[in-house]
């Protein structure tokens, strides 16, 4: 599994480590993955995602995973994230109809 975040893309970055005498030495520079659940109101089930903090708070600033995903253009989101936009816009369109 690649280390990327789903939400900000942030992944690993590649560089160099430099020494007092100036000796480089080549290293990569892993991004802060975590694997998380947010609870979904609208599917009654948690989502489950490996986000970077940052991608985390923005989750969470957005409102949770229903509001953020509803809230997000295709664009920014990547192949797993529009397969649950698609649920959760389909689970929420069934709500409406029940509620109508």
């Amino acid at each position: 599994m690649a280390r990327v975040c789903a939400v900000t893309g942030k992944k690993v970055l590649f560089g160099n480590m430099v020494s007092h005498s100036n000796r480089k030495t080549r290293t990569r520079f892993e991004a802060n993955v975590q694997v998380c659940s947010f609870p979904s109101e609208l599917l009654g089930r948690a989502i489950t995602l490996r986000l970077t903090p940052n991608g985390i708070r923005t989750v969470e600033k957005r409102g949770g995973i229903d509001a953020y995903l509803l809230k997000a253009k295709k664009s920014e989101l990547d192949a797993k994230l529009l397969v649950q936009k698609r649920r959760v816009v389909a689970a929420k369109a069934r709500k409406d109809k029940k509620a109508a």
